[in-house]
């Protein structure tokens, strides 16, 4: 399974990443809840699970990478920040943000369920765009190690070869 893949440039509030977002459509059957994204993810090393929705505010995470597995329902996110791009989230789906990357939850499902990690359970700020924080953030995402494995595929997956390269 190859991911769809979108970057999004610095608008001066959010940062986002110079690595690509990755985004999985149906990487997880549909219907196999909550507890198979956490295995999968665990599973290669992205740890520190939770379930929830997604902040329906722009806002990025400048000391972690980001893994977000749509449990259940379906979201419209907008990545990249205000000036970014709508996706249509579904059960299933997978989606990988590197540190910096805005994400924003624009409208979703009643049913809506997310589990999210970090590789390694790296500790994660919440950052909202303030540009008075923007060299502080960029300065912490360029701290931000590469993951050892793709919290879908392993380590072999591609996100070792697309954040890699």
């Amino acid at each position: 399974m190859r991911p769809e893949t979108h970057t999004f440039g610095d608008d001066g509030s959010i940062p986002n990443s110079r690595l690509p977002v990755l985004v999985y459509s149906g990487a997880v059957d549909n219907g196999a809840g909550a507890g198979a994204y956490e295995r999968l993810f665990s599973g290669h090393g992205w740890l520190g699970a939770w379930r929830d929705g997604i902040y329906p505010f722009h806002h990025f995470h400048s000391t972690a990478h980001e893994v977000l597995g749509i449990a259940a329902g379906s979201a419209e996110v907008m990545l990249g920040g205000p000036g970014g791009q709508r996706f249509e989230l579904r059960a299933g789906d997978v989606v990988v943000l590197p540190a910096g990357t805005g994400h924003c939850n624009l409208g979703s499902s009643p049913d809506l369920l997310v589990v999210g990690a970090y590789p390694n359970g790296m500790d994660w700020d919440l950052r909202r765009g303030d540009p008075a924080e923007h060299d502080e953030a960029v300065a912490n995402i360029a701290r931000v190690p590469l993951p050892d494995q793709d919290p879908v595929q392993g380590p072999s997956g591609a996100l070792a070869q697309l954040w890699n390269s």
